[in-house]
């Protein structure tokens, strides 16, 4: 590295070009920028004294330059104020040829804008990123302007200000070479022009992962490739992954891809570390037979965000249903399945069984509230243990694998499917109403139901009226609570808001008039009490299960109490403590008193959310055990509402319902 005070006319003057690499923004000053230099360039010209004025650094970098080609430089830092003096002498040099200054304009124009016996993009002294180019060289040429690039409105604004203050351009000119200074600093073969780049940069809006590896590569591109070949890779991959919206909302596609790309290969990769991941990548390879592959694996990326995209219609669809359920984490495992499929190693048909698979495993676990945190370790390793042991089947490997992945048995999925709150709770209501869409799927309607327009409906609405109380009968406060977000008290409908907390008699009314087969349910029940919701929920659980068979194996299940069983409690397992308890009271008082110690905040959500159950008002209750945090709790429950009132507070603490198990006696 070489540092050096330097004035401005030596470093432009001469057959050379300084080239703004592709990880460099595009120009970006506006009249803020622009005024400042042009007030220090008036003071300069009304000063006696020929002062020095410092403007800055230039930090550049040699490139590789074919025999013939002018000597080329990398702008690593101070595009903005050399791209800004550059369109100063553009503007000058016209001033002079309308003015007749012939020899004033031809000095600007050929030792200073261009390089006149050079061809094609050597011609020009300073070579903007792509985005700014054609503005730039229109300028340049002294062609019609890009009225949108903020080039042009750089040269319009010195244009209008310079009339008005009537300022002599040979002045300016002998201002901009005599008086501006820079430090210029050259960087060696050896030097990491990137970093160099960060450090100069660090107040600025700082760089994404892409950016850097944007970089990256084409640093170790010719310079004479780069604009080729980011046109024919970056620039589509780019274009495809960019985000519309809110900038305050817009998520950084092209770095998530980059990741999800790294970690296809079985790695986990931070965010903060993939610029280095990819970049170990770099090195061990052809930098550009990599970019080749990130680009064409870019091509899967866009349709697993944009389902549109893909031209068959039966993987499109169930892309579209993978969305709906995040299933991000997957990307890694989803991009090597595209590979495949892109190369005929599977069929299309086994694609989709594949995205099927883990639409069942994703299902399953969210209505078991199975903790997801932990998918993104899982996901990116399982392709790698597929190929090893299933290399002819990927969809028996898939299964496989993924059955020992707190894959929910049958047992448990249909208990949880009676059980658990699935409305209410973060996107909970986004993956219930696909479930309920599955379930209205299952009865193969003869016309297509368009469900844009349908929206979840409570048959018990969230407001009861005195009428509902009468309705559910003596226990309605404690049945309610239990009840209201589960499977069987929901259904779809577009008639919500004429719903709304009417009676059961009225609802029933409006129901009858629906499309939705799952809604001529309800045409010959009489009543909407606690037996009813459990067993619409019970005929619901038995269509789930055949819409997500169970694809193990293994057919032990979990020890959970069926409805109706005399089965008692011998041990409760919750969050690695073993527990010996001897009725479900006593698995209920356990389970509570282990969460308020483990989690106090997450305790005050449940007793916010359950207030029928946990108080301090000890008369409020028919049946009650003092916890040892001082509060009450209703114990006067069965032993199936007990399981129910367990697992909901779980899920209200937000903790996972994986890490409470019962272990039951023997008949």
């Amino acid at each position: 590295m070489q540092a050096s005070e330097a004035k401005l006319q030596p470093i432009i003057e001469g057959a050379k070009q300084y080239v703004v690499p592709l990880f460099q923004r595009k120009y970006s000053w506006d009249k803020k920028e622009w005024g400042a230099l042009l007030d220090d360039l008036i003071e300069l010209s009304e000063d006696n004294n020929t002062r020095t004025h410092f403007i800055g650094s230039l930090v550049t970098m040699p490139t590789n330059s074919v025999p013939e080609g002018v000597s080329k430089f990398l702008l690593i830092d101070g595009q903005q104020r050399l791209t800004t003096i550059f369109i100063l002498l553009a503007l000058l040099r016209d001033n002079a040829r309308r003015a007749d200054q012939k020899k004033l304009a031809d000095q600007i124009n050929n030792t200073l804008l261009t390089n006149p016996y050079e061809n094609d993009t050597d011609y020009y002294k300073l070579l903007p990123t792509q985005s700014d180019r054609a503005a730039f060289q229109r300028l340049i040429n002294a062609e019609d302007f890009l009225p949108d690039s903020l080039i042009t409105k750089a040269y319009l604004f010195f244009q209008r200000e310079l009339q008005a203050k009537n300022i002599d351009g040979q002045v300016l000119k002998r201002v901009i070479f005599t008086n501006l200074s820079v430090v210029s600093i050259v960087l060696g073969k050896d030097d990491d022009p990137h970093l160099v780049f960060e450090s100069l940069n660090a107040k600025g809006r700082p760089l994404t992962q892409a950016d850097l590896i944007r970089n990256y590569f084409f640093m170790k591109i010719h310079v004479h490739e780069q604009d080729h070949i980011y046109k024919l890779y970056w620039e589509p991959m780019q274009k495809a992954l960019e985000q519309k919206g809110d900038s305050k909302e817009k998520k950084d596609n092209l770095t998530e891809f980059i990741r999800h790309y790294i970690m296809k290969d079985g790695v986990i990769v931070k965010q903060s570390d993939i610029y280095f991941s990819i970049k170990d990548q770099i090195n061990k390879s052809d930098a550009l037979e990599c970019l080749k592959e990130l680009a064409r694996f870019a091509t899967y990326y866009e349709k697993l965000l944009k389902p549109e995209k893909e031209t068959n219609t039966k993987i499109q669809r169930a892309l579209q249903r993978l969305n709906r359920i995040e299933v991000t984490t997957a990307y890694p495992l989803l991009l090597n399945f595209y590979e495949d499929y892109a190369h005929c190693r599977i069929s299309a048909e086994e694609f989709v069984v594949l995205l099927e698979v883990i639409e069942n495993f994703i299902i399953r676990r969210f209505v078991s509230n199975i903790a997801s945190n932990q998918l993104n370790k899982v996901f990116p390793t399982l392709y790698r243990q597929i190929k090893d042991k299933y290399a002819e089947n990927s969809i028996e490997g898939l299964k496989s694998v993924l059955q020992t992945r707190y894959y929910s048995k049958d047992v448990e999925f249909r208990q949880r499917l009676l059980d658990t709150r699935l409305y209410g709770n973060g996107d909970g209501a986004i993956k219930t109403k696909l479930i309920l869409e599955s379930i209205e799927e299952f009865y193969q309607h003869k016309e297509q139901v368009n469900f844009d327009n349908l929206t979840i409906e409570h048959i018990m609405p969230q407001t009861l009226t005195e009428g509902w109380r009468e309705e559910l009968g003596d226990d309605w406060a404690v049945r309610y609570d239990l009840l209201l977000h589960t499977l069987g008290n929901l259904t779809l409908t577009g008639y919500n808001s004429a719903l709304s907390n009417s009676s059961f008699e009225e609802k029933k009314e409006l129901l009858k008039e629906s499309h939705l087969e799952m809604n001529k349910y309800f045409k010959h029940k009489h009543s909407w009490r606690y037996e009813d919701i459990e067993q619409r929920a019970n005929d619901l659980a038995d269509t789930a299960l055949a819409i997500w068979p169970y694809f193990g194996e293994d057919k032990i299940e979990r020890g959970i109490q069926k409805k109706g069983s005399i089965t008692s409690p011998k041990v409760l397992s919750i969050f690695g403590e073993i527990f010996a308890v001897q009725t479900w009271r006593d698995v209920l008082e356990q389970t509570m008193n282990v969460i308020a110690d483990m989690e106090p905040e997450a305790f005050e959500k449940i007793q916010k959310q359950f207030p029928r159950y946990i108080g301090t008002d000890k008369s409020r209750f028919r049946g009650t055990r003092n916890l040892k945090n001082g509060m009450f709790i209703e114990v006067n429950l069965s032993s199936h509402d007990v399981q129910k009132l367990c697992l909901q507070a779980l899920v209200t603490a937000g903790l996972t319902a994986n890490d409470w198990e019962i272990e039951l006696r023997d008949n």
